[in-house]
């Protein structure tokens, strides 16, 4: 046959695919979610999250130890507290004396080189299991600032490096940006959940912080899955108001999101392949239905594929070390 172009050409090695692959997955490209918890040499496991521990400072400092020499270099650190530190204002999320803090400090004295990302959202530290201020069952949003905008100066002041507002409040982006600003910390970066879906994919992140919603749902607030073109509203928003990065979560089911943000913004894009997307792979390759390996590696591929220049994942330390 007279098949002037063949593809295939480009297929035949090993060396040849090598050489003309358009997409490319590096340990500096992810962002390691990790888990606290109060105590020593403590290590727990979360029953969903087979890999996946909660760790008490002394061997999250390990951790982390471990994690820089695979080439991981950002962590974005959660912390499970007892029901005891909880509150309907959140006050444990700016105590200085507190876990969070404190192994944000132990942290960056330990690693200097180590970026530090923070969770800034109410639901680890509240007693109501919400994001945002409860009265009368409604989530009140500007109230709700005044405790986000605290919560993220004092991880400044701890050390933090890039701030994550995860809540979904409107306006929660120029609020933080002016409260760190007026504290002076002009160079802390805001990585905004900036598309932030009501999904399903949540689940075994609610079970390794206990801190699911006591009642209701996150409709109000998180968007409807169904929602396209709202992405670029928040995104706009967002980039008004001083955002340095923008994220979409959860990243698997929402690609077409992670593009659109991409060929909208010239902002850094980061996705966060949530504990969900995470579980699944994990509970199919240990049931043997499939390669645990080849499924995670495709999966990063896919959302980077798909324009995320950053990669929020439970899989860093694996996919890191199988790239190194």
């Amino acid at each position: 046959m007279n098949i002037i172009r063949r593809p295939r050409r480009n297929r035949q090695s090993a060396a040849i695919r090598d050489m003309v692959q358009e997409t490319r997955l590096h340990a500096s490209d992810f962002i390691f979610p990790v888990f606290i918890l109060e105590g020593r040499q403590v290590r727990s496991e979360v029953s969903s999250m087979p890999g996946i521990y909660r760790y008490s400072q002394d061997l999250l400092l390990d951790e982390i130890g471990r994690c820089l020499d695979l080439g991981i270099t950002t962590f974005d650190l959660f912390p499970n507290l007892p029901e005891s530190k909880k509150d309907k204002y959140a006050t444990e999320s700016h105590n200085p004396d507190g876990l969070y803090l404190q192994t944000v400090r132990a942290i960056k004295e330990k690693y200097p080189e180590a970026m530090v990302m923070t969770d800034v959202a109410m639901d680890p530290y509240s007693s109501d299991g919400h994001d945002g201020i409860v009265e009368n069952g409604h989530i009140l949003n500007d109230e709700t600032l005044e405790v986000l905008g605290r919560m993220a100066v004092a991880q400044a002041q701890a050390g933090a490096d890039i701030v994550g507002p995860s809540d979904m409040m409107d306006g929660r982006v120029a609020y933080l940006r002016q409260a760190l600003d007026s504290a002076g910390f002009h160079n802390v970066a805001i990585m905004s959940y900036c598309a932030k879906y009501a999904s399903a994919f949540y689940g075994p992140f609610r079970d390794a912080l206990d801190s699911a919603p006591k009642f209701g749902d996150k409709k109000t607030y998180q968007m409807n899955p169904a929602n396209r073109r709202e992405a670029l509203i928040e995104a706009e928003l967002d980039t008004i108001e001083g955002a340095d990065m923008l994220m979409v979560k959860p990243a698997l089911a929402y690609l077409d999101i992670i593009s659109l943000l991409r060929q909208n913004s010239n902002l850094p894009i980061a996705a966060y392949n949530v504990s969900g997307e995470y579980a699944m792979i994990k509970a199919a390759a240990q049931n043997g239905w499939l390669d645990g390996e080849r499924a995670m590696m495709e999966s990063l591929m896919a959302i980077k594929r798909a324009g995320a220049d950053v990669i929020l994942t439970y899989f860093a330390k694996e996919a890191a070390a199988l790239i190194k």
